[in-house]
């Protein structure tokens, strides 16, 4: 039997399109490995740290990123997030599949990764809302937010929906069901590429 080396899935989407839905149904089906990402923003209410995030203070995170900890970070909404390549590596070296949440600009470091595992393992995905009214409607709905906060998302939202064409595949959001659907399509249609098949 051949095996195969991992995907790494980068989904990115601005807040609100559903991409963070996505990510965790597919790791909770089993299907991929959740890479946690880090950032400095404080938890949201029910948030656990360890599991949603690893929220650090800015002198720990600066700390990890001189210490080349991260596969990639970018400043969004004002707060650090980065990813660890211990969050990655590892289980793509053994054949299993990650899943990464980040946005455009951690997206163009991971494309722009001279690691030839990393570039291999690599598959992007991004996820647009179904419209702007929606997407107003679901961060709303969050109820975690001020208006201005809102405000500064569906602005930064907008400009983030620009950068969907760099991206190998685009989802556009339904229902959390078909979401699902279809993200799990892609990543076993691409378990069947040859790119990825290694001799034992």
């Amino acid at each position: 039997m051949s095996e195969r080396t991992g995907i790494l899935l980068v989904v990115s989407g601005p807040s609100g399109s559903g991409k963070t839905t996505l990510c965790r149904l597919l790791a909770d089906s089993g299907e991929v490995r959740y890479s946690i990402s880090c950032t400095t923003r404080p938890p949201r209410p029910g948030e656990e740290n360890g599991k949603d995030y690893h929220f650090l203070s800015k002198e720990d995170f600066f700390h990890r990123l001189e210490a080349g900890d991260f596969l990639e970070h970018a400043v969004v909404h004002g707060n650090l997030y980065g990813s660890l390549k211990s969050e990655v590596v590892a289980h793509l070296n053994a054949g299993r599949d990650v899943v990464m949440d980040i946005d455009v600009q951690g997206a163009d470091q991971i494309r722009q990764c001279p690691d030839a595992d990393i570039r291999r393992a690599f598959l992007d995905l991004f996820v647009m809302p179904p419209s702007e009214e929606i997407l107003h409607q679901r961060l709303s709905n969050r109820g975690t937010d001020s208006a201005e906060v809102i405000a500064l998302r569906m602005h930064n939202a907008l400009e983030e929906m620009r950068h969907w064409r760099k991206y190998g595949y685009r989802l556009v959001s339904t229902t959390v069901e078909e979401d699902f659907v279809q993200g799990l399509a892609l990543i076993t249609g691409e378990r069947l590429r040859v790119s990825r098949i290694t001799d034992p």
